[in-house]
């Protein structure tokens, strides 16, 4: 297990630095999706990256099976949680592996900040909801 992931963020350095190098782009996830998807000027680089991004799981899952626990939700409530994420990386000018990726090895003090906020939050939110649930 740690070997995989050891494995897993060594390909996400690889593609935010290969990216960077050959593209002149940060890989922010977001901004990627947004250009792929809803900009109108077409763009195959982002396009490519976004369908890495749905067959790379897919494969790994195929291999190995599930990594990781199925929860079991209404379509409505996948729905709505994506749009609540899509909606805050909007708002907070780039996403958490834009931010926490990209933006600090950059030496991104706003991306530093924005790390930050995203992991006391969630530390928060979790301990909130193990003392309410």
């Amino acid at each position: 297990m740690i070997a995989t992931s050891i494995f897993g963020g060594l390909l996400i350095g690889l593609a935010s630095v290969s990216l960077m190098l050959f593209q002149g782009r940060i890989a922010g996830i977001s901004s990627i999706v947004y250009r792929a998807i809803f900009q109108l000027k077409f763009e195959s680089w982002a396009l490519t990256f976004v369908i890495g991004l749905v067959l790379g799981p897919l494969l790994v899952a195929a291999l190995n099976g599930p990594a990781a626990p199925v929860f079991e939700l209404a379509w409505w409530q996948v729905t709505l949680g994506g749009l609540l994420v899509g909606f805050g990386s909007r708002l907070g000018s780039g996403c958490t592996s834009g931010h926490g990726v990209c933006g600090i090895s950059r030496g991104s003090v706003r991306s530093v900040v924005a790390t930050l906020t995203f992991m006391v939050t969630g530390v928060m939110t979790v301990f909130l909801m193990g003392m309410v649930l």
